[in-house]
């Protein structure tokens, strides 16, 4: 007997999609496609993101073997084909995208439905306010920070400039990393367990994410005490500055100016910068052979974990938190997708393909 590898998958997109419609209708409010401006409604994007995940193996690799020759295009398309696009595959990149993506969509709305559903006690219709643990997180900061703010310690040492302006872009690089790595182990993973273990993993991290923000709702501390970065002596100006400027005027718009059309993205724990981040250097430490990519990967993690701080974005049980996501995820995603992990903490697959044995002892 095999149980099929997608069946947390599928099952994790489900119940995410379940929760979000659920929610939805209970809060008479519409469930919005976040990223709809973007080649248009899902019905057009979702093919386009699977022929594109095809065309970008296809043409590459096809024109650099061809070597300028036209006559050797269409015989190197067809063996690639024949030889990486089969039934396995196809069905790998298909209910991985798919998958994906609805877990995705129905993150965000359940994100953006939190204020009202966690409201404050004496919150009411016409003055609607969230529930926010910030005092309590900011105060366990200070104690982990011997009674110092973490921005007074951060800007102290790494300064309020240069640094500003290195870690900015490598904190707004995790928006596109995301669905290029997806993409990256669904079409070239050289086993077809890793790519099941990356996207499962992957959906699992954001569906717990989800359910941390339900959990301990806050607005985090560069949002719940701006002035301490962004004061007359704080942080430089950088696109982080305006990405945290443009959520909180979302979560305005959709708290108190009735905005239908826009979804809040304020929530702060748990840090899925740093749970994400986190499962992609997992995941390359183990399934890539690259020591320059596994480097790449584990700085970029440390960094991220930094700039969370540093911007204001988390407090350090958030950081904490998405880094108990990470493992849980990539430790779950690994077991249903056919991977053996030993005691020395390595782990080997014992599958090549979607079927993976009940028993692999």
């Amino acid at each position: 007997m095999y149980r099929r590898a997608y069946t947390l998958l599928i099952g994790t997109a489900a119940l995410m999609l379940g929760l979000a419609v659920f929610a939805a209708v209970k809060l008479d409010r519409r469930l919005l496609d976040p990223e709809g401006s973007f080649l248009g409604p899902s019905y057009i994007r979702l093919p386009l993101l699977l022929v594109g995940a095809l065309l970008l193996d296809l043409l590459p690799l096809t024109l650099w073997r061809a070597r300028g020759r036209p006559n050797r295009v269409l015989p190197i398309a067809k063996h690639r084909l024949k030889t990486h696009w089969t039934k396995e595959r196809a069905t790998l990149v298909g209910i991985g995208v798919i998958s994906f993506y609805l877990t995705y969509v129905s993150y965000r709305n359940l994100k953006s439905f939190l204020p009202f559903v966690r409201s404050a006690p004496d919150a009411t219709a016409d003055k609607p306010r969230a529930l926010s643990y910030d005092r309590e997180l900011h105060l366990l900061d200070k104690v982990i920070f011997f009674g110092h703010d973490p921005s007074e310690v951060l800007h102290g040492i790494f300064g309020t400039t240069f640094t500003a302006e290195i870690l900015s872009p490598i904190y707004l690089m995790f928006l596109p990393l995301v669905p290029l790595g997806v993409t990256a182990w669904l079409v070239w993973s050289r086993n077809m367990s890793f790519g099941y273990w990356f996207v499962t993993a992957q959906c699992l991290a954001w569906s717990l994410g989800t359910l941390s923000y339900y959990l301990l709702p806050t607005l985090g501390p560069g949002i719940a005490y701006a002035s301490l970065y962004y004061g007359v002596d704080g942080l430089t100006h950088t696109g982080t500055t305006d990405l945290m400027n443009s959520i909180v005027r979302a979560r305005g718009n959709v708290l108190y100016g009735g905005a239908t059309g826009s979804v809040n993205s304020i929530a702060g724990f748990a840090s899925l910068h740093c749970a994400i981040t986190l499962l992609f250097a997992l995941m390359v430490q183990y399934t890539l052979r690259s020591k320059i990519l596994k480097w790449i990967f584990w700085v970029n993690f440390g960094l991220t974990v930094i700039a969370t701080l540093y911007f204001g974005w988390h407090y350090v049980a958030d950081d904490l938190a998405g880094i108990a996501i990470a493992i849980v995820s990539f430790y779950v995603g690994g077991v249903a997708s056919g991977q053996k992990f030993d005691r020395h903490g390595h782990s080997h697959p014992t599958t090549t393909t979607s079927k993976v044995p009940v028993d692999v002892d």
